[in-house]
C-alpha cells in the first residue's frame, strides 16, 4: 500500500505539523506500507522523493518521478488550515482517496469553537460561559465583565496551538487581547475563566470502540497553557493525571460523550478544566500534535500501545470509510 504522510499547512502551526509528520514517518511499518512524505505549504504541494521536492498533481493528488505514484491512503497530520478545517478532507473525498481522521464535516465543525460549543450545548456538557463577537462589532469591556467576570479569555474562533489567545486580568488589557485574537481570525470567542485543574484527554476509535487513551494533567509555568508552554517546555505534563479515580471516571465519561456527540473518528485530544469536581469542556483538537514530546504519544506510551499499532488502526478505519455519495 502506498501511504502519503501529509504535513505542513498554511498557518503558523505548520512547523508543529512538520514535527508531527516525522514521528509518523518513523512509526509506520515499512513491511506493510510504502511510505511517502508530502508537504502541503503556502509555496506549493510537494512529495519529498529522493531528497527532491516533486510537485503534487492536484487533479488526483499524485506525483511523477520516472513513474506516476498514486496513494492508497492519506495519513493526515496537518494542524490548522487546510488539513484540520475540512478543506483537504473534502478534496480527498472528491478525488476518492481514503484519509485518516474525521471527515470534512466534523473537521470544519470542530475547528470552529463557537459551532462546536453550540452542538454540545444539546448534550448537557458543562463548559465556560462565553460571548461570540466578530470584527467590527461594538465591544463593551464593562458588559463583558458583567457577563463573564474577570479574568476571562479572548480566543480566535478558528485557530489552534493557543495562537492568538490572551488571558485578560483587567479591562486595560482588553484592546491588546482583541487585536491579538483578530490577527488570527475575524471572529473571536470570549470565555469566562475556569479556576481548576486542566486535563488533556486522548480519545480515538480503537477496534471499533470509542477509547480514552489517557488523562494528562497540564501544569503551565505561564498564566495558562499557551504556545510557549505547549512547545517550548514551559509546562509539566503529568500522565496519569493526579486526580481521584472518581473524578477520572467523570472525565473519561465526558470525553467519550463529546467524541460521540460530535460524530468523531480518528485521533483527538479534548481539553477539560476540573472545577468543583466537575469536568468543564474547553475544546477538541482533531489533529493533535504527534511529535515525540506531544501529549497523545505520551499517553500511548503510558498505555503500552505501540504507536505503529495506532497508525495501523487509523489506516484500516480510513479504508473502511466509503465516500459520502457511495453510502
Amino acid at each position: 500500500m502506498n501511504i502519503a504522510v501529509v504535513m505542513g499547512g498554511y498557518s503558523d502551526e505548520s512547523v508543529i505539523s512538520l514535527r508531527s509528520g516525522q514521528l509518523i514517518l518513523e512509526s509506520l511499518d515499512r513491511s506493510k506500507y510504502t511510505v511517502f512524505e508530502v508537504h502541503v505549504l503556502t509555496d506549493g504541494w510537494f512529495a519529498i522523493h529522493d531528497n527532491q521536492r516533486i510537485s503534487i498533481d492536484k487533479a488526483d493528488f499524485s506525483f511523477t518521478a520516472n513513474r506516476k505514484v498514486t496513494f492508497d491512503v492519506i495519513v493526515n497530520t496537518i494542524h490548522g488550515t487546510p488539513g484540520e478545517d475540512g478543506h483537504l478532507q473534502a478534496y480527498w473525498e472528491l478525488v476518492e482517496i481514503p484519509y485518516t481522521g474525521c471527515n470534512f464535516y466534523q473537521s470544519a465543525l470542530t475547528f470552529n469553537k463557537r459551532d462546536t460549543l453550540s452542538v454540545l450545548s444539546k448534550f448537557d456538557i458543562p463548559k465556560a460561559r462565553s460571548v461570540y463577537l466578530s470584527k467590527g462589532d461594538d465591544i463593551s469591556g464593562t458588559a463583558l465583565e458583567d457577563t463573564l467576570g474577570l479574568p476571562f479569555f479572548v480566543k480566535p474562533n478558528q485557530s489552534g496551538s493557543s495562537l492568538g489567545v490572551t488571558k485578560v486580568n483587567s479591562l486595560d488589557q482588553l484592546d491588546a487581547a482583541l487585536e491579538f485574537a483578530f490577527a488570527e481570525d475575524s471572529d473571536i470567542l470570549i470565555e469566562s475563566f475556569l479556576d481548576g485543574v486542566e486535563i488533556s484527554v486522548g480519545v480515538l476509535k480503537l477496534n471499533g470502540k470509542t477509547t480514552v487513551l489517557g488523562l494528562t494533567e497540564i501544569v503551565s509555568h505561564n498564566e495558562f497553557f499557551d504556545y510557549a508552554a505547549k512547545y517550548s517546555g514551559e509546562s509539566e505534563e503529568i500522565t496519569p493525571a493526579r486526580i481521584s479515580d472518581e473524578i477520572a471516571e467523570k472525565v473519561i465519561t465526558s470525553a467519550k460523550k463529546v467524541y460521540d456527540a460530535l460524530g468523531m473518528t480518528g485521533f483527538s485530544r479534548s481539553e477539560f478544566i476540573i472545577m468543583d469536581d466537575v469536568p468543564h469542556f474547553i475544546e477538541i483538537n482533531t489533529n493533535p500534535g504527534l511529535s515525540p514530546q506531544s501529549i497523545f504519544p505520551q499517553q500511548a506510551r503510558f498505555a503500552n500501545i505501540e504507536f505503529s499499532v495506532l497508525l495501523d488502526n487509523e489506516i484500516e478505519l480510513a479504508l473502511q470509510r466509503k465516500p459520502l455519495w457511495r453510502k
